[in-house]
């Protein structure tokens, strides 16, 4: 009999990624590990739309919370893959929409030179981010993850090839 294969698997799933949140969500000193696994079962699985996040009682907030705590780690990922220059950092930032897709920038600023780029923008509807099991989380967020990584890797080059440029110069 054949082994079925998920999408992940197929590209080279590196991460049990909601082990990998729960476990930045309770490093980060975000919440204790208890509340975080609770959090995160409640918020990635389910029905679609996420009722928590469509909720009249700080609807915003949630839903800005819920984003960060999504695309944090994965920039968090990337940036312990690939090193980052002395002084750079990598920011989420987020624009959330209570009624259509929300924003999710992931930029790149350089510590010496002010330098921006922006490395990533997903645009997603936070209340539909609800995944019927634990593949279907890893391989979305492990797009992501590849996505942020390649990126930083190109950026991280170019500023290096033409820090090479200006002093041969």
């Amino acid at each position: 009999m054949a082994k079925k294969t998920t999408a992940a698997d197929k590209q080279g799933a590196t991460r049990n990624w909601v082990a990998y949140l729960c476990e930045f969500l309770v490093t980060s000193g975000v919440m204790p590990t208890w509340e975080a696994a609770t959090y995160l079962t409640e918020n990635l699985f389910g029905e679609k739309p996420n009722p928590r996040l469509l909720g009249t009682i700080n609807a915003y907030e949630m839903t800005s919370q819920f984003l960060q705590r999504l695309y944090r780690p994965l920039v968090e990922a990337a940036s312990r893959d690939i090193t980052l220059p002395d002084g750079a950092i990598l920011h989420v930032f987020t624009d959330a929409s209570l009624t259509g897709k929300s924003a999710v920038l992931v930029v790149y600023m350089s510590g010496d030179r002010h330098h921006h780029q922006l490395l990533m923008l997903d645009t997603v509807k936070a209340w539909e981010l609800v995944f019927p099991n634990s593949d279907e989380v890893n391989r979305w967020m492990e797009e992501r993850y590849r996505l942020v990584r390649s990126a930083l890797a190109v950026v991280i080059e170019r500023q290096a090839r033409q820090a090479v440029l200006a002093e041969a110069s």
